[in-house]
């Protein structure tokens, strides 16, 4: 039986730049692939899917709310990549993990594992629920040498833990950091504020 995988990292750990490596090498073999991602993503363009490195490969499909996978045509396809997976909904990765048993596809999954408030997103949660296979993309803190594990978000140079867990586009800058920085920066901004409150 096909297998279902999730790769995590933080944000910057070359998840992407993973992804399009092994799409390359899948079609170096004359192998046929699908490359996935959510509609949602239009950071680079509806239908890129694009690492920081500047590597760039087109989306074969974009996965709306309403899409449904198990009823596409998977004949011929050795390999099903997924990008931006934390996006997706449980049904998608439940969908994800059927078409493995039923059309013996591998499927890999990369993604977040958690939002800047260090919870985890749905569809991340599903894949560490289903996944039969859990691998981590190492990176390290922004701030220090130790492995980075959550993301923190920066407005106008400020931790924040406001707003929605999907901001796209926005001016939000997001970096990877150890929970040691990440707790670190949040007192700090949680500081500020009630200094500015008594201003």
């Amino acid at each position: 039986m096909a297998k279902l995988y999730f790769r995590y990292g933080t944000v910057g750990s070359a998840k992407t730049l993973n992804l399009l490596a092994v799409a390359h090498n899948y079609r170096q073999q004359g192998k046929y692939i699908l490359l996935l991602k959510p509609e949602l993503d239009t950071r680079f363009g509806r239908e890129s899917i694009k690492s920081r490195a500047g590597l760039e490969m087109a989306a074969d499909i974009l996965v709306a709310p309403e899409t449904k996978l198990l009823e596409m045509n998977w004949d011929g396809v050795n390999c099903i990549l997924v990008d931006e997976a934390q996006f997706l909904s449980a049904k998608h990765i439940e969908e994800l993990r059927m078409l493995t048993l039923t059309k013996d596809i591998p499927v890999i999954c990369y993604g977040l594992r958690s939002d800047f408030r260090t919870r985890l997103f749905e569809g991340s949660m599903r894949l560490m629920e289903l996944a039969d296979s859990i691998e981590e993309v190492k990176a390290t803190c922004h701030y220090c040498n130790r492995k980075s594990i959550v993301n923190i978000k920066h407005v106008n140079g400020v931790a924040a833990l406001d707003g929605p867990s999907v901001q796209l586009g926005a001016e939000e800058k997001y970096y990877p950091v150890c929970y040691k920085c990440y707790h670190k920066q949040v007192e700090a901004a949680s500081k500020l504020q009630e200094l500015l409150a008594t201003v």
